[in-house]
């Protein structure tokens, strides 16, 4: 008896092992034939294969959910009405399911990510109520916004509260509106930020000289493609936010939450900042934000915004003291470079124009992919070219130096590259013509720029 139950015990252990090693193979090979009609965008051939892998084998590789959501969503845009129900259900199963299975991709935390699909897949199928798609957007943001990157869901995370708000949701403050606009902007400008240290150290390489590896000029292409989708959503974000963001609305709102805020720096810190870029700098309240935020936290921000206090009220030389203070106290090189570049707008807008060109330079120093800087200098190079040269023919030249500088704030940045390359193209509009170049019979020659330009610039060759 004690034999047959041992036979029993070694048949059930390893026939189960060999159902289990059978189960698996089936799963393998599977996924593999599924994995290749995906490749091939045949999603319709790789959904049963797909289903068998997903249903038995649910924690053997993420391409079952990667793949599995192109595989519904092509299953969902192309079913028939009375299908679709169901599709839609098992989209959002599919987006649990993979929460639960493949959280972390290479021990990294991908819960944001995956959420953060799932809320824009419930915005683009109509899976759900707006309040619900913009929850499951918080969930993704509150529980790993380092892994919630994608420009466009960051849009539609603060849309759909910006539409919530617009239906007179009560439970949506304008508090809370311009709140969450900072946190959103705050992220696209860290992600803004991470791609473009990615993409100097190509610039800085392709500056040196040296010849990019094919890996290399993929990734500058890839970063330039999210840079300009970073841009284009940034737009779009503080065209919606302009609506609300007003003088009229800010000055109310944070004197009556200042009490309750003044030891915060972070509230006191984007309160100044929202004033500063609506330009309501004028009023007492922002002397008032910008004190108690020096006060509790002296920093490179406070620092800027004193410097821009005494620019208003025409003490110069003390303003400029803030700004280089505001400069030394900020220890990353590309925040850094952003407080430099505003400062070059203010002498920029002051009309100090060789000033402003030198720190849109030094902001250049820090980050190389900086666009901006570049445009601004050809804007003000165009802004001068009556000041510049003894003949029309030489001011007009100063229209070619404007225009290489936008070339080259388009070949850096491709979040501007549309408005560089136009802007070039309108400065060259105004430079000599081939007739002015002909009449002249100065092509090939130097003109040299004595003004506050400097430097020079050769004729074109007809």
């Amino acid at each position: 008896m004690k034999k047959a139950l041992q036979l029993i015990i070694v048949f059930v252990f390893f026939g189960g092992n060999a159902v289990l090693a059978q189960s698996n193979e089936e799963c393998m090979q599977n996924l593999s034939i599924f994995a290749e009609y995906a490749k091939v965008k045949n999603y319709t051939a790789a959904y049963e294969p797909w289903q068998k892998v997903r249903k038995d084998c649910p924690t053997l590789n993420v391409a079952i959910y990667s793949y599995g959501e192109k595989i519904l969503t092509d299953r969902l845009e192309n079913a028939a009405e009375a299908d679709k129900a169901a599709i839609k259900q098992d989209l959002l199963s599919l987006y649990d399911e993979w929460v639960t299975n493949f959280p972390n991709r290479r021990n990294v935390k991908k819960i944001g990510d995956i959420l953060s699909k799932k809320a824009q897949s419930m915005l683009d199928y109509e899976l759900a109520s707006l309040d619900q798609v913009y929850q499951t957007f918080d969930k993704a943001f509150s529980e790993d916004a380092a892994s919630f990157t994608n420009p466009k869901h960051l849009y539609n995370y603060f849309k759909t509260l910006y539409d919530l708000y617009k239906a007179q949701n009560n439970q949506v403050t304008m508090e809370q509106l311009f709140n969450k606009y900072e946190e959103v902007s705050e992220k696209f400008e860290l992600e803004s930020t991470n791609l473009a240290k990615q993409l100097d150290k190509i610039l800085t390489k392709e500056d040196a000289g040296t010849a990019l590896t094919s890996r290399e000029t993929r990734n500058k292409k890839a970063f330039e493609i999210n840079s300009r989708a970073i841009g284009t959503y940034i737009s779009n974000l503080d065209a919606i936010i302009a609506q609300e963001a007003t003088c009229e609305n800010l000055v109310p709102l944070y004197q009556r939450n200042f009490e309750a805020n003044k030891t915060d720096a972070v509230w006191l810190k984007r309160a100044a900042s929202r004033m500063d870029s609506k330009e309501c700098s004028d009023d007492p309240l922002f002397v008032t934000l910008v004190e108690a935020l020096h006060n509790l936290d002296p920093s490179a921000d406070s620092a800027y915004y004193l410097g821009l206090l005494n620019d208003k009220s025409g003490n110069s030389d003390e303003a400029l003291k803030y700004y280089e203070e505001s400069i030394a106290l900020e220890t990353d090189n590309y925040r850094k470079a952003k407080i430099l570049y505003k400062i070059a707008l203010k002498f920029k807008n002051a009309g100090r124009k060789s000033s402003a060109r030198s720190y849109a330079l030094k902001a250049l120093s820090y980050q190389p992919s900086f666009g901006n800087c570049y445009l601004m200098i050809a804007n003000l190079y165009a802004s001068s070219a009556n000041d510049c040269g003894t003949t029309q023919f030489e001011k007009r030249a100063v229209y070619w130096k404007a225009a290489e500088m936008a070339r080259k704030a388009g070949s850096v940045d491709a979040s501007i590259k549309s408005l560089a390359y136009k802007t070039a193209e309108s400065y060259m509009g105004r430079a000599p013509s081939k007739t002015d170049i002909f009449t002249e019979g100065n092509e090939g020659q130097v003109i040299t720029f004595s003004c506050w330009i400097g430097g020079s610039i050769t004729v074109p060759k007809l």
